[in-house]
């Protein structure tokens, strides 16, 4: 996968566009100090083990600035960072460099910390057949960022936005009168598009299997009864566990027999990763 498959350049473009008027306005006030001229060479840091993600960002906010700008990376998205690794170099224009530290690292930052936290997750379940997935639980406009982000991690995505994938839950079945009647209303609105369910107990798992729904959600499962619906459903339908999920129970889950996990920490609960950008002479 290649960030130009999955994200179009002119979006992140226009993030990036938005970001600099937040952070700069019409004017850098204390960039004004430094030489209209001056040209500086810096190297951006890591300072802690990372998931490096956020590249095209990154690039995106010097371009802007100052096209001239050099960078010459040293990593490529998805490849882990070691702590005080040199990520990259950049050379040109100063008063353009130190406009665009902020908002470029915060790009870099937010994204490389979900990637990170996704990562940690994943190697609990590398050697389990279950995907881990992501939620719509993500930062307002950078959710796009934030689904790559998982990707890089060795995540999988889930639907990105109400558009692409229906999920009936509680209130839609409460509105519809049923499990049944919602998936049929489903079915017949949307026929090539993918249905889930999502259930909370094992009596409503047996009226979903009933249905034509492709995935059930399973809403805060014990252990016990992920490992029953897993053994009732026996292959029907994919199964996905949902709720309670954390580094401490991932892995528990993982073992019932499940076919996919979604964790919403993976993008709500994220730490940004330290980084560093410092002037080199």
């Amino acid at each position: 996968m290649t960030i130009q498959n999955f994200i179009p350049a002119n979006f992140i473009a226009s993030q990036v566009k938005l970001s600099l008027l937040e952070d700069i306005g019409q004017q850098d006030l204390t960039a004004d100090l430094i030489p209209a001229n001056a040209i500086a060479k810096a190297t951006l840091i890591s300072r802690q083990n990372a998931v490096l993600c956020g590249r095209d960002w990154f690039n995106e906010v010097f371009h802007q600035l100052d096209p001239a700008i050099q960078i010459n990376w040293f990593f490529a998205d998805a490849d882990v960072l070691t702590e005080n690794a040199v990520i990259c170099e950049l050379s040109g224009n100063a008063r353009a460099l130190l406009s665009g530290e902020r908002t470029a690292m915060n790009f870099l930052q937010t994204f490389s910390g979900t990637a990170t936290q996704t990562k940690r997750y994943a190697d609990l379940l590398k050697d389990l057949p279950v995907k881990l997935l992501d939620t719509r639980k993500t930062l307002p406009g950078l959710r796009l960022g934030q689904k790559y982000a998982v990707r890089c991690g060795g995540g999988f995505n889930h639907r990105f936005g109400l558009y692409d994938a229906i999920l009936i839950k509680e209130n839609h079945i409460l509105a519809a009168g049923s499990i049944a009647s919602a998936v049929a209303q489903a079915e017949a609105l949307h026929p090539n598009v993918s249905i889930e369910v999502e259930v909370e107990s094992m009596n409503e798992l047996e009226q979903a299997l009933n249905t034509a729904a492709d995935i059930i959600l399973l809403d805060n499962f014990s252990l016990e009864m992920l490992r029953e619906a897993v053994h009732l459903t026996n292959g029907k339908t994919a199964l996905e566990a949902s709720g309670g999920v954390n580094m401490h129970t991932i892995r528990d889950i993982a073992e019932t027999g499940v076919d996919r996990i979604s964790v919403g920490q993976l993008t709500k609960d994220l730490q940004a990763v330290d980084l560093s950008m410092r002037f080199i002479d």
